[in-house]
């Protein structure tokens, strides 16, 4: 096997993406025959009334559970990890995929339009074929699933014929693999409401609060009118509404029998739009499977196109590569030769036919463009043939907001955290290209792009001052576009999204929120939370692209030490191993692996070693060996053959994460008898994870490769880098006895749910002024996707920063959740001490910071599992009723109580800030109160002070904020240090706060209730400073904090006078005791001293005079 020197083939080339190697939407059929309506008159579903079936829900909820308690045995671990609700038999057999709980309200859905799809491939493929004898019926299944806290899926599958080769299964869903099933709950009581004679005849006896027909007329047209639906389709009994919810607050679900639509209302809201619409703008579409030929293609027929397909791959090969021979690929997707050179990047210039030319949609209905039925049936994107043995499978919706011009969410890509528009009327919109949702390698990625990158997240969420906080989950993992589009409406303005989606179904999650807090709740109990993460992983990391051996590890380590510059994780990358074999060290440059960690974990440091998915094919190779034996990797499009790609080690093969024996096969790697040389104190980097195949189209997998249970690549793609990280999170828990200490995974490819996994980061970012100004909207795009955890590369991942830039590259990313510098190894070191001694002071000064601020964020982090807010927020998730805060992304809050605003351009003295006035600031480095004026709940853009050693930071008045301000060298070493109390009072001389504690390491805050919680407040017209109310999980928690978790410190910003005296009550005893205090009359500043409080118990501390 022939392995490259990745140092020795390295050749300059210029910072751009190859374009050449990624698909656009006029590249893409799917996305080519839906966009912009194209295929809108193939598609008119309507609602058969007759199918309509209203299910008892407690009934249907009981069944489902006890379907689930049979079927237990038959889930695996997701059992474990999920739990809850599975479809009762009857449903289990028509979809053995579908989890949560079960359907409210179910109806057959039939296309009645005049041409459909279907028939249009018969006509295109089906020479010699006799239509009058063949069925193009298309025929869906609905489902509406409501949750009690408002959440309501709408899902639509094909109907499953038994006669039929091509839907006698149901396609393939990832519901155990996303869905937090235990979390999802029916709701219990459901009013339906309809006029329709036939509807209203079946819901007969199961509506049990029946009401008068003139309610039900006055109820359902009032919804007609506040959707402000078009006369053809308003009649009273073309609607059905579905009323749920309790007393304190419900929801009404008006569905559209023809044409199909959805509407979404908040139930005690009397007027208004609805706060999302489904399906209401004619784009629905669903490419029901069906055979290319009049009868089902035959398995001679296939293996003949396959012998096809490769003949055409190796001709063309031959002819890319000039006769050369290959014997590798860069990451760039570039071929290497035997002779030592490279394959040059070819510029190719767009073809006019693969050019989106952005015009309105409305001006393309207008021409009645031909039916694009181009590559339906197989498709071709460079030298690569996707065989596509199923067809055209296409699913898509549009979604509207009203009275809505701010979305976000999509994430990932290197854009502003507001959605854009991509389309509109007459072609007015900013970006040509729909945003893309397929997980990808991207070298060299370029800003203020829609093209894909590492990871998605298919959420939009939307603000509005009139609807409020809304959000829809498309929970649909195959290759994905979105247009955003902006819709004047009756003296408003829409929002619309459309999803077009490769394969799938149509699985809708509405999000009602209300605010931004219910809305985040809502999307936790759907897809789950964010993992508590060991207190280390919120230190900062040191990584490069590759300390070259033990002495450069311990070089760098005792550097850190002498400067007392703190850091809690050093890395190391590929190189680190036996010709890239993952789980093995290279002997010579690191023979003594465990030695070295232990040097360093007795400082209190970790490691971190990169494990990617790609595995090595060497015959002598353990893991390729008992993977190969156990039939564990990934197949070829035949079924037959494990999937040979080319990465880092060269001819690899890759595991199916998608199957449960191989997550579990793989959490046993990390064992410490099977990964030789690791130690409880060493943790994991996943990487490559989109997956990355270097000779692979797109810099990936091909789409019709298989899983072991023959499902194709194109259904699970972009869930491959989660599961994989998953995977590897629980073999780091399970590699220690009890299980019982919490992992750090980093990945770089994610999809919904990820956040309960580890943290991501942004990739390959580089060493210039715009990705550390882009750095900020993308990390709150992932956040608006509940991905807490995130972080961007220090420095810039390419090229070299000089000294301005890394000084505020580490100032911002002090205040970022992931805090890790790293570089490329052509890049120039880049430690803190690489700079020259006055900025290792700034660096070192940034860095401190951060540790000062840990129990805040572990503090954050915590609320974030509790609530689903994100720790990273936006300012409309903190201040909703300010939409000019909405779209800005340039500065942000952590948590509810930091203002920070990064300084991302050269030469920087003085930033603008945008203060929200309904509250008052603190700098956090004078403690001064900020001077603003304006009325409460609007803003002011105040200019502040950002010399170079500045970064503006403000403490919201009304907050109680916990630091420890001694400096150590690591986290670990702090975990006795004692706190202090930041107090900022507000205009009603009132704050409030919370410190969460724990022992920062295992999982007992979660088995054994072993935490506490501090809840802080102030309240000066009631004469007390700072009280203590604490929380414990059990009444025997937190047993070693006696004694520690002391208070050494309570600073006030805000009082206006000074007190005469302080003094301290305490749980056990209620005389008052005399406490030191310093005021500063000028500053307004009270310090208190040694009040000899502990945070894990109850005391109050007053004033006089």
């Amino acid at each position: 096997v022939f392995v490259f020197s990745t140092t020795a083939i390295l050749l300059p080339v210029a910072m751009a993406v190859d374009r050449t190697k990624f698909r656009t939407c006029q590249q893409t059929s799917f996305c080519r025959r839906h966009r912009h309506g194209k295929s809108k008159r193939l598609y008119d579903y309507k609602l058969v009334s007759e199918s309509v079936q209203l299910l008892d829900v407690k009934n249907a909820v009981a069944n489902a559970a006890s379907a689930a308690a049979v079927a237990s045995d038959k889930r695996g671990l997701i059992s474990k990890f999920l739990g809850g609700y599975s479809s009762g038999e009857k449903v289990q057999l028509e979809d053995p995929f579908v989890r949560g709980p079960p359907p409210i309200f179910t109806a057959k859905l039939v296309n009645v339009a005049p041409l459909t799809s279907t028939k249009l491939t018969a006509q295109t493929y089906g020479e010699g074929c006799d239509f009058s004898k063949m069925n193009f019926d298309e025929e869906l299944q609905l489902s509406v699933h409501l949750h009690e806290d408002g959440v309501a899926r709408i899902r639509i599958k094909e109907v499953m014929e038994e006669d039929s080769s091509v839907r006698s299964t149901p396609r393939w869903t990832s519901d155990e693999l996303v869905l937090n099933e235990k979390e999802m709950v029916a709701v219990e009581e459901v009013q339906a409401i309809s006029t329709n004679p036939t509807v209203e005849g079946i819901f007969g006896e199961s509506n049990n609060d029946k009401m008068s027909l003139g309610e039900m007329k006055s109820t359902i047209s009032s919804l007609v009118k506040r959707a402000n639906i078009d006369s053809a389709s308003n009649n009273d009994d073309n609607f059905i509404v579905l009323k749920y919810g309790g007393d304190e607050e419900h929801w009404k679900l008006m569905i559209q029998i023809q044409p199909f639509a959805v509407y979404m209302f908040r139930g005690n809201e009397e007027d208004g739009p609805p706060i999302i619409a489904a399906g209401t703008n004619g784009l629905t579409h669903f490419e029901v499977r069906r055979s290319k030929e009049c009868s089902t293609t035959t398995t001679s027929t296939v293996k003949h196109i396959e012998q096809n397909d490769v003949a055409a791959e190796t001709n063309e090969d031959a002819d890319r590569h000039g006769g050369k021979e290959v014997v590798g690929y860069w990451e760039d997707g570039l071929a290497i030769y035997a002779d030592g050179s490279r394959e040059e990047r070819k510029e190719v210039a767009e073809e006019e036919e693969d050019v989106d030319k952005g015009e309105g949609r409305e001006k393309r209905r207008l021409e009645e463009e031909e039916f694009d039925t181009k590559d339906m049936w197989e498709e071709k994107f460079g030298e690569h043939l996707d065989s596509k043995p199923y067809g055209p499978m296409s699913v898509g919706m549009e979604l509207t907001f009203p009275s809505s011009k701010h979305l976000f969410g999509l994430p990932e890509h290197a854009s502003s955290t507001q959605l854009k528009t991509t389309t509109g009327i007459d072609g007015h919109h900013y970006y040509k290209e729909p945003y893309r949702l397929y997980n990808l390698d991207v070298f060299e990625y370029e800003l203020d792009e829609t093209m894909a990158l590492y990871g998605h997240i298919p959420l939009v969420v939307s603000q509005s001052t009139k609807t409020g906080t809304a959000g829809a989950f498309w929970f649909n993992p195959t290759e994905t576009f979105v247009d955003i589009e902006e819709a004047p409406r009756s003296g408003d303005m829409d929002s619309r999204t459309h999803f077009m989606s490769e394969s799938g179904i149509v699985d809708l999650f509405l999000l009602p929120g209300r605010d931004p807090a219910a809305l985040y709740g809502q999307y936790a109990r759907l897809t789950g939370r964010v993992q508590l993460p060991p207190i280390f992983s919120l230190g900062y990391h040191q990584c490069r692209w590759n300390y070259r051996d033990e002495a450069d590890v311990y070089f760098v380590h005792s550097k850190f030490e002498e400067l007392d510059y703190p850091y809690d994780v050093l890395w190391l990358d590929i190189e680190h191993t036996d010709g890239k074999r993952y789980f093995t060290w290279d002997d010579k440059t690191f023979p003594n692996p465990i030695e070295m960690q232990n040097k360093l974990g007795s400082t209190g440091r970790r490691m971190v070693t990169i494990i990617d998915p790609h595995i090595k094919r060497d015959n002598q190779y353990y893991i390729h060996k008992e993977a190969t034996s156990r039939g564990l990797y990934v197949k070829d499009k035949s079924g037959n053959k494990d999937y040979d790609g080319w990465c880092w080690p060269g001819s690899s093969s890759y595991l199916d994460f998608t199957v449960e024996k191989v997550r579990s096969w793989w959490a046993e790697q990390f064992n410490y008898d099977r990964y030789k040389g690791s130690t409880p104190t060493l943790f994991t980097w996943n990487d490559m994870n989109e997956p990355s195949v270097f000779n692979g189209p797109e810099v990936s997998m091909q789409k019709d490769l298989l899983n072991l249970e023959n499902v194709e690549h194109r259904e699970w793609h972009n869930l491959y880098g989660m599961l994989f990280q998953r995977s590897t999170a629980e073999g780091l828990t399970q590699r220690n006895e009890g299980a019982n200490v919490r992992p750090f995974v980093l990945s770089r490819s994610f999809f919904a749910g990820s956040q309960r996994y580890g943290a991501i980061w942004t990739g390959d970012n580089e060493a210039k002024w715009s990705h550390l100004q882009i750095a900020s909207p993308m990390l709150l795009g992932l956040n608006v996707a509940a991905l807490s955890f995130v972080g961007a590369d220090v420095g810039g991942f390419f090229g070299n920063c000089d000294a301005e830039l890394m000084t505020r590259w580490m100032q911002a990313a002090a205040y970022q959740p992931f805090f890790r510098g790293h570089a490329h190894h052509d890049s120039k070191r880049r430690e803190p001490w690489m700079f020259g001694d006055e900025t290792m002071v700034r660096l070192r000064h940034a860095a401190m910071t951060r540790y000062a601020l840990l129990p805040f964020w572990y503090t954050v982090f915590w609320q974030a599992g509790v609530t689903g807010m994100p720790v990273m927020r936006t300012m409309w998730m903190q201040y909703p009723d300010v939409p000019e805060l909405y779209s800005v992304d340039d500065q942000y809050l952590i948590g509810s109580d930091l203002l920070v605003k990064p300084v991302t351009s050269a030469g920087t003295t003085t930033s603008q800030v945008l203060f929200p006035l309904s509250d008052c600031w603190f700098d956090v480095d004078t403690m001064q109160r900020v001077e603003l004026a304006g009325a409460p709940g609007t803003y002011v853009a105040k200019t502040v002070e950002s010399g170079i050693d500045k970064i503006p930071v403000y403490q919201r008045g009304g907050s109680i904020i916990p630091r420890k301000l001694r400096l150590r060298r690591s986290s670990y070493l702090m975990i006795n240090d004692p706190y202090t109390i930041y107090i900022a009072l507000n205009n009603e001389m009132k704050a409030e706060g919370t410190l969460y504690m724990d022992d920062e390491t295992t999982f007992d805050h979660e088995k054994r209730g072993d935490y506490g919680v501090a809840t802080f407040s102030s309240d000066l017209a009631s004469s007390i400073i700072i009280q203590n109310s604490v929380t414990l999980g059990n009444e025997n928690a937190l047993p070693e904090s006696k004694g520690k978790r002391m208070i050494e410190r309570i600073v006030v910003m805000g009082i206006a006078s000074e007190p005469k005296d302080i003094t301290l009550t305490t749980q056990s005893s209620a005389t008052a005791i005399p406490v030191e205090f310093q005021y500063d009359r000028e500053s307004q500043i009270l310090v208190i001293r040694k009040p000899d409080v502990s945070a894990s118990n109850q005391w109050a501390i007053h004033f006089n005079g």
